[in-house]
């Protein structure tokens, strides 16, 4: 069974890079909701680490070839979409349209690499 290789690893950067994303702003004291709205945030940094995880996790088992990214991959990426729909919002609020322009342009890529993989897969 074969995958697409720009897809699995397409997973594995948008993965990686959450989880960056999201350390640095802890790290850094970027995320002022964890005095304002501390239950809110938590549950959202625990949808995001498992997104990021399950990308992660999917983007190396397709690589690997194995039976089990058939689904997985496209599991992954389903989660990672509901997060690049709900996740704009907050920064069309805060006026920041560059995440706002990177949300979109990362949700286009994830249909098209998701089409991609599904097309492989049933091949």
């Amino acid at each position: 069974m074969s995958y697409s290789k720009s897809s699995s690893i397409y997973s594995l950067i948008v993965g990686i890079m959450m989880l960056c994303m999201w350390l640095f702003f802890i790290f850094t004291g970027m995320v002022p909701e964890f005095d304002t709205k501390p239950a809110e945030i938590i549950l959202h940094l625990a949808a995001e680490f498992t997104t990021a995880f399950a990308l992660i996790f999917s983007g190396i088992v397709t690589l690997k070839g194995l039976p089990s990214g058939k689904w997985l991959y496209p599991f992954s990426i389903g989660m990672l979409v509901y997060t690049l729909i709900v996740s704009p919002g907050y920064y069309i609020q805060s006026g920041d349209y560059l995440f706002v322009a990177m949300f979109g342009i990362l949700i286009i890529l994830s249909i098209i690499f998701l089409f991609k993989h599904l097309k492989m897969a049933n091949s």
